[in-house]
């Protein structure tokens, strides 16, 4: 695509792409500094001021504020995180930091989560700043570092350091939810009210050491393996939320099917069935392992880390499930613990977003979701701000949208990209 017909969000993504922002965790990252201070000089060149909040060297986050029509009514806090997870290169096809838009596509590490959001925030403010107007309410522009970590050393601590930051604000909308589905030949958008608890844990097995080549009844590493394979197969039961229930009543009247089988209707989303059927169930994915020194050395310790997701309120049964599945012999540490959230989908501003959606996509319907993760939703909790996803993306029913969350070739329409960035106008020009 020429450089002239590149729409000012899909550059502004673009750009904020090629800072490598990745984010190690556990407080091993490359930083924000560099993309904060680029999302600074954008609210600056808007005539805002922007403020930021270094806790950590590098750690970067930064906010601005726009004045709304109205004072009278709370603040609205629009939030993204500009840290994204690692990329190989060499599993890529092409540089996930160059940015690229090819295909009617941009690519890069960050496209999906959350850069094109951050875009879509900086350029639907624009629009109404450089039209002269204003919000119809005071907005909240907040751009966190370490989302990717928990927020452990980005959003959490800016609650903690700088709540004036959300001064008046009670709301909040931020990533994942907003983009369409299909549902059968037809297509709906989830609209996020709520989100998973996080448990990071870290599962240790001990043995005793010894010589490779002795026969050895007390090998850490056979014990952990045993206790990972369990953890990693374990077929956790369906349990529906108030959320989870609306979003298959969605589905079966949309799709025509009279089902009550949760998996069987999210079969019909396509490409976001997993993404969907995660939100029914508890997830325990191991994600790595650490054993070991030397070829022929029996270790006397061996370790994995495990990503348990879990239904909010739910967190102490399945930490006590976990521990029998993996046996009383294998310690479970908690290396992060964070809250689920779920709100209703009713209130002013769920139809707002609903209506907005409505008006750019006549006709299509929007249904509530359980978010399978998290997001910085859960620091600003904390501070009595309710936190919905609202990313609105117009998709093609064949792009796997959901399977490119942490994914290979990370990419998305720069259509979507204009689509949203009119919608989230059109929410902040009228809410």
């Amino acid at each position: 695509m020429p450089d002239a017909e590149i729409p000012e969000v899909a550059r502004i993504a673009s750009d904020l792409i090629r800072f490598d922002t990745t984010n190690f965790g556990g407080g091993d990252a490359r930083g924000e500094r560099e993309a904060a201070e680029y999302v600074g000089a954008y609210l600056e060149s808007l005539g805002l001021e922007p403020e930021y909040y270094e806790p950590i060297p590098r750690r970067t986050n930064v906010t601005a504020r726009v004045k709304g029509r109205n004072p009278d009514k709370p603040a609205l806090v629009l939030h993204g995180h500009l840290d994204v997870v690692p990329a190989i290169a060499d599993d890529w096809s092409v540089d996930p930091f160059a940015g690229e838009i090819r295909d009617g596509l941009l690519w890069g590490r960050g496209a999906v989560d959350m850069k094109d959001m951050d875009a879509m925030i900086l350029t639907s403010v624009a629009d109404l700043l450089r039209a002269g107007e204003q919000p119809e309410r005071d907005l909240v522009l907040a751009f966190f570092a370490d989302e990717e970590n928990g927020g452990q050393e980005g959003s959490q601590l800016v609650v903690r350091d700088r709540p004036e930051w959300f001064a008046g604000a009670t709301e909040a909308i931020s990533e994942v939810g907003g983009y369409s589905i299909p549902v059968g030949d037809k297509s709906a958008y989830l609209l996020q009210v709520g989100e998973k608890a996080l448990l990071w844990v870290t599962l240790v097995a001990r043995g005793r050491a010894g010589h490779g080549s002795r026969f050895h009844t007390d090998n850490a590493v056979t014990r952990l393996a045993e206790a990972v394979a369990r953890i990693g197969r374990v077929a956790w039961p369906v349990e529906l939320t108030e959320t989870t229930r609306r979003l298959l009543d969605g589905i079966a009247e949309i799709a025509g099917d009279d089902s009550r089988d949760p998996d069987e209707l999210a079969a019909h989303t396509g490409p976001a069935e997993a993404f969907v059927r995660s939100t029914f169930r508890t997830v325990t994915n191991p994600t790595g392992l650490t054993a070991g020194y030397k070829h022929n050395v029996i270790p006397d310790a061996a370790s994995a880390t495990v990503d348990i997701r879990v239904l909010p309120g739910t967190e102490d049964a399945v930490l006590a499930e976990v521990q029998r599945i993996v046996g009383e012999d294998v310690e479970i540490r908690m290396f992060l613990r964070d809250i689920g959230l779920e709100i209703p989908f009713e209130g002013a501003l769920v139809e707002a977003m609903v209506g907005a959606l409505g008006r750019h996509d006549p006709g299509v319907p929007v249904l509530p979701y359980l978010l399978g993760a998290g997001t910085d939703n859960k620091a600003l909790s904390t501070i009595g701000i309710a936190g919905y996803g609202f990313a609105p993306l117009k998709l093609p029913a064949d792009l796997d949208f959901t399977g490119m969350f942490h994914g290979v070739d990370e990419r998305v329409p720069v259509e979507a990209l204009v689509f949203g960035q009119r919608v989230l106008t059109d929410l902040i020009r009228t809410y």
